[in-house]
């Protein structure tokens, strides 16, 4: 029985559409300021709560993470 935690791949720097969203966010918008700041979350206690084995779960920061 194998209950290793697997998440689903997760890169904020992902291509989402044929261009980038992103860049016509300026860099001190909110939402931009909010996912620096989940970004440099420690989120080792509530990565130990995930219990493994099933199928891949979705990390945690893509349920945090606004762009």
């Amino acid at each position: 029985m194998n209950n290793k935690v697997t998440f689903k791949p997760y890169d904020m720097n992902q291509l989402k559409l044929p261009i980038d969203l992103a860049i016509d966010i300026p860099e001190n918008h909110l939402v931009k300021i909010v996912n620096r700041a989940i970004e440099r979350m420690n989120l080792t206690p509530l990565l130990k709560k995930y219990k493994g084995g099933g199928t891949s779960a979705y990390h945690p920061l893509m349920m945090l993470i606004f762009l």
